[in-house]
């Protein structure tokens, strides 16, 4: 896909990799950006910078709960009366819970809500008009997790597995019908959800982070190409393959960088 002159819509684009995708997708000649994030203000301050760095671009702010359907639908209504149609929906909004089987029912709840449902959310409200022009590009921030695991964390490995699933389904139902899907699979990003909002965080993803501009660059080279898997570390191809040529070996692998995390770091792992 060619982004010059498309309409974007981005959630979760208050901070990290949202607001870098904002800029990032305006800079490239979108012709109108939708900067929507539960926080409001955190929006609408993206939105200013966008519209700053990219004057010719037409730049609104949105408050969404992704998690509420009717709220993702008056997201994609509202872009739709401004722009005349919405191309590139990137799913974005994502949370992480550090936990395992001491999670409650509704811990699990609210991040498969976010993490998965968000997505479905996002497709239910802009395929009708995606299929009825026979284009269109859903571009759903994941991770890494997706395809490999989260050490510490059984809700974010469970979630963006799913998220992953339902990409996939999304793109095998509709790809000959016009339909685009790239998933974002990062490890590290250089962003609040590592570093913790003040830098108290440390973990084992942070060697080897990348920043979100890093992530934006390659988000849209992978959309240019329209690739499935966008992986801004190029490394987790070879992690996924190997895991596919042997699961048991990799599991082992994987129950070893377990032990190395919970030793070094004590369990707060991202």
């Amino acid at each position: 896909m060619d982004i010059r002159n498309k309409t974007v819509v981005v959630t979760g684009a208050a901070t990290g990799i949202g607001r870098a995708l904002a800029l990032a997708f305006a800079q490239a000649g979108a012709r109108g950006v939708a900067v929507a994030d539960l926080n409001a203000s955190g929006a609408a301050t993206v939105a200013a910078e966008v519209q700053a760095a990219t004057p010719g671009c037409e730049v609104f702010a949105h408050q969404v709960d992704v998690a509420d359907a009717a709220a993702v639908q008056g997201l994609a209504d509202e872009a739709t009366r401004r722009f005349g149609q919405v191309d590139v929906f990137c799913s974005n909004a994502g949370i992480i819970l550090r936990k395992g089987l001491d999670a409650s029912a509704d811990e699990w709840q609210r991040i498969w809500e976010i993490n998965v449902m968000a997505h479905i959310h996002a497709a239910r409200a802009v395929l009708p008009q995606m299929l009825e022009r026979g284009d269109g590009y859903f571009v759903n921030t994941v991770s890494a997790a997706g395809l490999l695991s989260q050490i510490g964390s059984a809700p974010y490995a469970v979630t963006k597995h799913a998220a992953i699933g339902f990409a996939e389904w999304l793109s095998i139902t509709y790809g000959d019908r016009g339909i685009k899907v790239s998933c974002i699979c990062p490890q590290g990003v250089q962003t609040n959800m590592l570093f913790g909002e003040k830098g108290e965080r440390k973990g084992f993803l942070q060697e080897g982070s990348v920043t979100a501009g890093h992530v934006a660059a390659v988000t849209l080279e992978g959309v240019a190409d329209e690739r499935f898997l966008i992986l801004p570390h190029p490394e987790v191809l070879e992690y996924y393959q190997r895991k596919g040529q042997d699961y048991d070996r990799w599991l082992r692998g994987m129950r070893r960088l377990h032990d190395k995390v919970m030793q070094e770091f004590g369990g707060i792992v991202v």
